[in-house]
């Protein structure tokens, strides 16, 4: 048991958005079980009390679009400055090289930063397959996301149009679409867990229109939807792509979902930069959701999304922090900062609140990766918490708004403490499932042996 003694400030993200001041946060087992002031836990209490007096307490963040092996490759000086296509051109020669080691260890750096900027709950969207990889690419990231102590809701991702079919992609990373369908559902049958409260799930997810076959699209679909699973792509993330569409298929990218089934309820789509309003209606009416990345979006100067619009038309908006190659971090509060004010550059200081960008990033953010428990306070639901000091030089003068505090205030956006599944993932701000020195380490020397090509 673990009990969250007078929290001074818990913004549950529940329902009724209520705020409350001085209570306790009782968890049992993977649940948290009470919720009010003073709670008498008695003299045999054996778990742990975390003091919460200077701390506000929020639902664990989920981060709804990642590409973690790129963690690797960050910040490399050839393409600090280039567009999507010229930067994903350079870099596939890079990440053709991957192997099991940086697969692990570059998942290990991922899901360590996000646990502690606040993230309880991540995917992940691997798209490459070398062909010297012997051991599942998804097994190998659970088994790093567990260490972490992370919710892991990976994507099987895929690209099957190399260089050779006129795709961007060397033909050594790519797979055939009975390869990738195969092994689509037999990584769901070994890994999916649909139980309320589970802690891996499986989406699907081919990486884009101009790197997979319409025949991967439609059948990845009919799979998902047999295996009640979630489906994810990149799209309209570019203008390139939106000419490689017309060019390709004599189409716009929405379009082509729609001829392909790939909208709903349980798809959702990376950025969405540059739908028209008649896109943005159907995004609304069929809902179908966003995975909105602004740091991403900014860094590689793709646009900036229509966010302000699309919550207006009820669109389902989450949060992503997308590759460490085009971010370059895994920061998952300073995204919700990000997103708030490049909305506010194109739609006035109303356009996003500091509330609007965390509801995003717990509540829709985790409901868009199937964890429905997650993502709120409230009694019943899943153990996953972020408690943030409001103490410090950085929190001085903004405590008349401590849940506002969060997103504009703050020299650092770690967490003090990050509970997953009713345990502590994050204890005063370091990891408790990792050596985070020695991963640091090991994943600097397999960027260097990466980039030694590059250099």
């Amino acid at each position: 048991m673990i009990l969250l003694k007078n929290c001074r400030f818990i913004a549950t993200f529940d329902e009724n958005q209520e705020e409350l001041l001085g209570s306790d946060i009782l968890i049992k087992q993977n649940r948290i079980v009470k919720i009010s002031r003073s709670i008498e836990i008695g003299t045999d209490f054996s778990g742990e009390t975390i003091d919460c007096s200077n701390h506000i307490v929020v639902p664990g963040f989920a981060n709804t679009h990642h590409h973690m092996f790129q963690s690797l490759t960050r910040n490399v000086r050839q393409v600090q400055n280039a567009k999507l296509f010229d930067w994903l051109s350079f870099l596939y020669n890079v990440w053709s090289d991957i192997d099991e080691e940086c697969i692990f260890y570059s998942t290990l750096i991922a899901c360590g930063e996000l646990l502690k900027t606040g993230c309880s709950i991540s995917t992940d969207h691997m798209y490459l397959y070398p062909p010297d990889i012997s051991k599942s690419i998804l097994e190998i990231q659970f088994e790093a996301a567990m260490k972490t102590g992370i919710r892991f809701a990976p994507s099987r991702g895929t690209m099957t149009r190399g260089k050779s079919d006129g795709g961007l992609p060397p033909d050594n990373i790519v797979q055939s679409p009975e390869t990738v369908l195969k092994d689509m559902e037999s990584s769901i049958d070994r890994f999916h867990d649909p139980s309320p409260y589970s802690m891996t799930k499986v989406i699907l997810a081919p990486c884009s229109p101009f790197t997979v076959e319409k025949k991967v699209m439609k059948e990845s679909a009919l799979l998902a939807r047999e295996k009640k699973v979630f489906l994810h792509t990149h799209l309209a993330e570019t203008r390139d792509e939106d000419d490689y569409c017309m060019e390709i298929y004599g189409k716009r990218p929405l379009d082509l979902m729609l001829e392909l089934d790939w909208t709903g309820r349980d798809v959702f789509y990376a950025h969405g930069i540059w739908f028209d309003d008649r896109e943005l209606q159907i995004l609304s009416e069929t809902d179908t959701g966003i995975s909105h990345c602004p740091t991403s979006n900014m860094r590689l100067g793709s646009g900036i999304a229509r966010i302000k619009e699309m919550k207006d038309l009820g669109i389902r908006i989450s949060l992503g922090v997308d590759g460490s190659a085009s971010n370059d971090s895994s920061d998952m509060l300073g995204e919700a900062r990000n997103a708030m004010l490049l909305a506010r550059v194109s739609g006035g200081p109303g356009a996003l609140t500091a509330r609007d960008v965390l509801g995003f990033a717990c509540r829709n953010g985790a409901r868009m990766l199937g964890f429905e428990n997650s993502g709120t306070i409230e009694e019943g639901s899943a153990a996953d918490l972020a408690i943030f000091s409001l103490g410090g030089l950085d929190r001085a003068g903004s405590l008349s708004d401590p849940v506002a505090s969060l997103v504009f205030t703050g020299i650092s956006h770690a967490a003090d403490y990050v509970i997953v599944n009713g345990k502590v993932a994050v204890r005063k701000g370091k990891l408790t499932g990792i050596d985070e020195e020695f991963v640091a380490d090991k994943a600097s020397c397999l960027s260097q042996k990466l980039l030694k090509k590059v250099i």
